[in-house]
């Protein structure tokens, strides 16, 4: 089955190269291929005819590849900012409410940018999941522009 295809292509990525194997390794591939400084923005030649889901799930990887290890690495600080304000507002929030509608918003972009980036390191199967912001994708946008809305109006309303 599909499933269980998954698994053992996470135990095993050299199982079936051209099979259920190809997207993990299409992605390291890229991710190796970016180097310290990366091929330059827009030089991806993983995300033209290799790559699956480039624009999607696999936005890391073309990051990593056109950015490099430095670039992906600044991509990540910057997630990490995000998330860290995100989080300040929680815990200077005077209202509980506010307080906790913040912290969800702020644990679930986590766990997207979490298991995103696990995924695209091969530290965990692949799961479909998108890169927050980043990744294009219609509802997955929306949800997360409205989260960060949600945000926004909270540190709009809150005397800090």
């Amino acid at each position: 089955s599909y499933r269980l295809d998954r698994v053992k292509t996470f135990f095993n990525p050299t199982i079936d190269p051209q099979g259920s194997s190809y997207h993990i390794r299409q992605v390291l591939l890229a991710l190796g291929s970016g180097g310290m400084t990366g091929v330059g923005i827009g030089r991806s030649r993983q995300k033209y005819e290799y790559l699956p889901e480039a624009t999607t799930d696999s936005i890391f990887a073309v990051a990593g590849e056109e950015l490099g290890f430095i670039g992906a690495g600044l991509l990540i600080l910057a997630f990490l900012y995000l998330l860290s304000l995100i989080f300040q507002l929680a815990t200077h929030t005077h209202d509980s409410y506010s307080k906790v509608l913040v912290a969800g918003v702020g644990a679930w972009f986590s766990l997207q940018f979490i298991l995103n980036l696990a995924a695209m390191v091969a530290l965990t199967p692949l799961t479909g999941v998108p890169l927050p912001l980043v990744s294009y994708g219609g509802s997955a946008l929306v949800t997360m522009l409205a989260g960060i809305g949600i945000v926004l109006a909270v540190a709009r309303t809150e005397k800090l």
